[in-house]
């Protein structure tokens, strides 16, 4: 068994917590199909550019996205080849949750 390490529990944490919110699900998701630059992801995602740039800082926090600048546009992209099949590797997760689990009234925490 391979030894995990707070780093290791670090990364994990921040992939969850940003997974955690819809909208930077979305954008990993969008970014797992091609780079895109903020105003781009906006329109395809129905969410404000201002929402968007808030999401993606945070995405750029936890290591997840890197941005390159191209011009006047600045494009966003995964920050790492093995989030794709990663990303990938979830899609094809089959859960049974309770709907009434994890949502604003839940007791289960």
């Amino acid at each position: 068994m391979a030894t995990v390490t707070l780093t290791h529990t670090e990364a994990l944490s921040r992939f969850g917590y940003a997974l955690s919110d819809t909208t930077r699900a979305r954008i990993l998701l969008a970014l797992r199909e091609a780079p895109a630059c903020p105003s781009d992801l906006a329109d395809g995602l129905g969410v404000s550019r201002q929402v968007v740039s808030n999401q993606l800082a945070c995405l750029r926090g936890c290591g997840l996205v890197q941005s390159v600048k191209e011009g006047r546009r600045t494009w966003y992209r995964l920050a790492d080849a093995h989030l794709e099949p990663a990303l990938g590797e979830l899609l094809g997760l089959a859960l049974a949750v309770d709907p009434r689990c994890c949502d604003p009234e839940c007791t289960c925490r």
